[in-house]
């Protein structure tokens, strides 16, 4: 052991550690997020690695020295060789609550290379015990307010998992390689890695799943809505990473459009089930025995020699005709394609689930059953038919607990979802105020029931003149709707909305009031004032992705924007040309319009 601490102390007296970088893609913007430092002692030295350079420092008391000088080294190289986005570096909670620890040393740190505080984010790992809890908060909360960001390294690994992430509040978490590793062929992963998303969606935490090695973790991780990756098969730890989202190991990858990143829970890939299928030419008898050692498969997907799927076998009936008289002398050496269901319902993976429900139920199939799950035409997995039912259900559950009870379109928790996700995976959106003009006249005038049927209306107008483009359509409440939109589609939809509500709800007005433009009727002060016929007034925002960090900002600019069409008493769409949230002026736009 001497022998090591001699080692240690050189290492510390010479500064004799390398930084390597590994990089953290964001799989979704196909762009560098940031990349986390890596120290090793010196090459073939029994130090070299950090199990033992780390294990050896604590042991000999001297870890607080060696984090301050791999944190010295990692933020020096980091900014030597120029590198963006963010740096993450690992720092032990013992070390953080260490009172002979010096404090304030990043901070010095960071000022003395002139990197900012904002592209340093911590990582505290969960593999260690902590103690004082409260203490290790108040640390962290000094580092916040230094302006570095937080990171729960290895998620799942350690002792206090998700009450650190309650906690802590912080702005990343890295699963742990444990719940990486074949991730594809494990339901108990793939469930941890959903609730983990479903928990980081509610906090408005990004996740980064770490210790990445093959090609189906990445196509998993990503289908369930992953955005930032780390791994051996993305890019391997060195001293000179990429600095572009163009690595050997990225070539040759296929990535999920940003826009296919939204509403993974609706489509029916996540459902897919990984049992082994079989080749057409194989036995029933060999079949049978599958079925047999493991009884908790009810059906077999039989494939092809380019593994697409070309029929399903059910254990029951391959059972039923085993026990019938020398069934066993008749189909033993005969193909599973002879008993096989040959027309099994095949579905592509991104098939939404309300389309793939529609098919289950116009061909009345036995809810028994499985379905298959291509990908590209290979086959992918299956999925149990009462899963699908169950997963709708729930899905219907969920969608009517936030919906509008008059129009059934999302409410507002599912509103700011829709514009979180698009901020999370930096993806462009336009978002559009919908609102309403002289309806509380209208409504005292004509009734509630007439004035409900109007926001019903509105609310199918706007539904019909979206369909045919990426959007999502809620409804705030009363007569206030909102549009995100996915292209640069917003202001052709919205002349669209306005115009067809217009003709439409003349419907609702007597020919003398149409005939005027509108009624007389008294305002709130009682007096007679002409109030003219429904009209919309409808503000369009497309929101800066770097300056707005959450959805109150980007309400807030579609609210401003609504607030400028409604200056006027005719309908009118109002194109904003502030994008942050900052105060500016705001100037119309030449695609403003009158309609």
């Amino acid at each position: 052991m001497n022998y090591q601490l001699a080692i240690l102390e050189d290492i510390l007296q010479n500064s004799a550690i390398t930084t390597l970088f590994q990089p953290i893609f964001d799989i979704s913007g196909q762009q560098i997020l940031g990349y986390e430092a890596l120290s090793r002692g010196p090459k073939s030295c029994v130090l070299e690695m950090p199990s033992a350079l780390f294990s050896t420092a604590v042991y000999f008391e001297k870890i607080s020295e060696l984090e301050l000088l791999c944190r010295s080294k990692a933020i020096e190289n980091f900014v030597n060789l120029k590198l963006q986005g963010k740096l993450f570096l690992n720092v032990s909670p013992k070390t953080l609550l260490d009172p002979c620890h010096p404090k304030g040393e990043t901070l010095h740190l960071v000022e003395h290379f002139g990197l900012a505080a904002n592209r340093v984010v911590i990582e505290v790992t969960e593999q260690e015990k902590v103690d004082d809890g409260f203490l290790l908060l108040k640390t962290i909360g000094h580092y916040r307010k230094l302006g570095f960001s937080i990171a729960i390294d290895d998620l799942g690994a350690g002792y206090s998992g998700l009450k650190q992430w309650s906690e802590l509040c912080p702005d990343y978490v890295k699963i742990d390689r444990y719940f990486i590793d074949h991730c594809d062929e494990s339901v108990v992963k793939k469930e941890f890695l959903k609730s983990i998303i479903e928990l980081a969606k509610v906090t408005n935490t990004a996740v980064i799943a770490e210790g990445i090695e093959r090609v189906e973790e990445l196509s998993l991780l990503e289908g369930l809505g992953i955005m930032h990756a780390q791994g051996f098969l993305l890019e391997r730890p060195s001293q000179s990473p990429s600095t572009q989202f163009n690595s050997k190991q990225l070539q040759g990858l296929s990535f999920t459009p940003p826009s296919n990143q939204f509403d993974q829970s609706l489509v029916i890939g996540r459902l897919a089930v990984e049992h082994v299928p079989i080749d057409w030419q194989t036995r029933c008898k060999d079949a049978h025995n599958i079925f047999e050692k493991n009884k908790s498969i009810i059906s077999l997907a039989v494939v092809n020699e380019e593994n697409a799927p070309i029929g399903l076998l059910h254990k029951d009936q391959l059972t039923e005709v085993f026990a019938a008289p020398y069934g066993h002398a008749l189909y033993d050496k005969r193909p599973v394609t002879a008993l096989m269901h040959k027309q099994p319902l095949v579905v592509d993976e991104n098939q939404p689930l309300d389309t793939v429900s529609q098919q289950i139920t116009e061909n009345d199939f036995d809810i028994r059953r499985h379905i298959i799950i291509t990908r590209a035409g290979r086959y992918l997995g299956l999925a149990p038919l009462r899963d699908i039912l169950k997963h709708i259900t729930a899905e219907k559950i969920r969608h009517a607990q936030h919906a509008n009870p008059l129009t059934m379109l999302p409410g507002n928790v599912a509103i700011n979802e829709a514009i979180e996700s698009r901020l999370r995976v930096k993806n462009g959106f336009s978002l559009a105020y919908i609102d309403l003009n002289h309806f509380k006249q209208f409504n005292d005038l004509y009734g509630y029931a007439s004035g409900d049927s109007v926001i019903k209306l509105l609310a199918d107008v706007t539904v019909q003149a979206c369909k045919d483009v990426p959007s999502f359509v809620g409804h705030i409440g009363g007569d206030d709707f909102m549009v995100v939109f996915d292209n640069d589609q917003a202001v052709a939809v919205c002349n669209t909305i306005i115009s067809n509500f217009e003709l439409q709800s003349r419907a609702f007005f007597t020919p003398e009031h149409i005939a005027s433009g509108g009624y007389w009727a008294s305002n709130r002060e009682g007096e007679k004032q002409f109030v003219p016929l429904l009209t919309l007034s409808i503000g369009v925002v497309e929101p800066d992705l770097d300056q707005c960090i959450n959805s109150h900002q980007v309400a807030a600019l579609a609210t401003d924007a609504k607030k400028e069409a409604k200056r006027y008493r005719h309908s009118y769409l109002f194109v904003c040309n502030r994008r942050g949230p900052a105060p500016a002026v705001v100037r119309l736009s030449s695609d403003k319009q009158a309609v």
